[in-house]
């Protein structure tokens, strides 16, 4: 009996150390590229110049001026672009929530990208929303003049507006990178940046706004960027 069983050929289990080992290998150097990449783009121009740390601090923004009487009265504005630019402490609350919930809930636990909203963008080819952090766009705002309508020539632009994202979380805090943000957006009818536009629209300040009328601006603000996707 037993020679009967020694006999019989043994069939060997599957071994899962080469596909540990393989995965391993595969993880880490997707990791290496992508530092590769990121550092190659930010630091030595792999994908064309980026913004300098002089604009990244002072980004091109055109500002009314104001016209005051003697006694310190406003007589007027004088403008091409009717931007006033709000500070943090200006701004509603309702303003904030409504652009964290709607475009970028883990915002406050990032540093410019979101890798698991920029995984369920790739997987499901956007249908369930980008993977655009704030950072991002406002980046994208700042920085990319003209939004090219070819594929590769717009990845290109992407890496580069993920890399200035990165930077202005370094240089910002969270508040000031939301305060830009609605400074930066034009709600247009003559109302840039989110202080012009609360007096246009509401004749009011932002800090008064109530949660609808912040509602209705961070829509705005979320048609005027996919118009310019």
């Amino acid at each position: 009996m037993n020679e009967e069983l020694q006999g019989k050929p043994t069939q060997n289990k599957p071994s899962y150390k080469i596909y540990v080992i393989v995965f391993w290998l595969i993880f880490f150097l997707g990791i290496g590229s992508c530092f590769y990449l990121f550092n190659g783009i930010a630091n030595h121009e792999l994908l064309g110049k980026l913004p300098s740390f002089q604009q990244l601090e002072n980004p091109k923004t055109l500002l009314a001026t104001r016209l005051l009487s003697s006694d310190g009265k406003e007589l007027g504005t004088i403008f091409k672009e009717n931007r006033s630019l709000a500070e943090y402490d200006e701004l509603s609350s309702f303003l904030e929530d409504a652009l964290v919930s709607t475009e970028d809930e883990r915002f406050y636990g990032h540093s410019g990208i979101d890798g698991r909203s920029l995984a369920r963008a790739v997987i499901k080819g956007g249908s369930s929303g980008g993977g655009s952090t704030i950072s991002q766009q406002l980046a994208k705002m700042l920085f990319t003049e003209k939004v090219v309508k070819n594929k590769w020539e717009r990845a290109k632009q992407k890496l580069k507006e993920w890399v200035v994202a990165v930077q202005l979380e370094k240089q910002y805090t969270k508040e000031e990178i939301i305060t830009k943000y609605f400074n930066t957006l034009d709600f247009v009818n003559n109302a840039a940046g989110i202080k012009s536009a609360s007096q246009v629209y509401f004749n009011t300040t932002p800090k008064e706004l109530k949660i609808e009328e912040a509602a209705m601006f961070v829509g705005m603000a979320k048609t005027q960027l996919f118009s310019i996707l």
